[in-house]
């Protein structure tokens, strides 16, 4: 089961390094643009759906972009911080993961807002796109449940060989 868990961490490892580099650097283009990415018509068309459904105003379509580059950056930023969190763990220690599964909540939920104004314009290659993030932030959370379980079970296994042994047994020494 050891092998399992190694696949398991360097899967886990591999979605976070993709949402750090694409959603890092999508999320720079945007911040660092004056129009919040909105000169990138195929990028941004999910915004302008999401804009024109709630009625907004030139001005409320670049806070909506700003958000949207916003939440990526802090999805590459949770990811970020698991990296660097895995890579502490190899010298000793254990990696929590609850930071990048919250990324992946952000993940989900920026993911379906996109893929629907997607659908509803019948644009295949931007739902693909979308449902391509959906399922690796998916993938990452199944793999992160299933190391949680695995490392439950390794405590539970040595709780219960510890309580075989009674406190004040010596250990058999045949020399003593």
């Amino acid at each position: 089961m050891r092998k399992a868990s190694g696949a398991t961490v360097a899967m886990i490892l591999a979605i976070a390094v993709y949402f750090t580099l694409f959603w890092g650097f999508d999320a720079l283009r945007v911040l660092t643009s004056p129009t919040y990415g909105l000169e990138d018509v195929w990028r941004s068309q999910f915004v302008f759906s999401i804009g024109s459904h709630f009625q907004l105003s030139p001005m409320g379509l670049l806070k909506l972009a700003a958000f949207f580059g916003t939440v990526k950056l802090a999805v590459a930023a949770f990811c970020a911080i698991h990296i660097v969190d895995r890579l502490r763990s190899l010298a000793g220690g254990k990696a929590n993961t609850e930071v990048l599964e919250g990324g992946f909540i952000l993940v989900v939920a920026i993911s379906i807002a996109s893929a629907g104004p997607a659908i509803w314009s019948n644009n295949t290659d931007l739902v693909r796109e979308q449902v391509i993030q959906l399922m690796l932030a998916a993938l990452g959370t199944a793999l992160c449940m299933v190391e949680r379980s695995y490392a439950r079970r390794v405590v539970a296994q040595v709780t219960a060989d510890a309580a075989v042994i009674p406190q004040a047994a010596g250990w058999f020494s045949p020399w003593r």
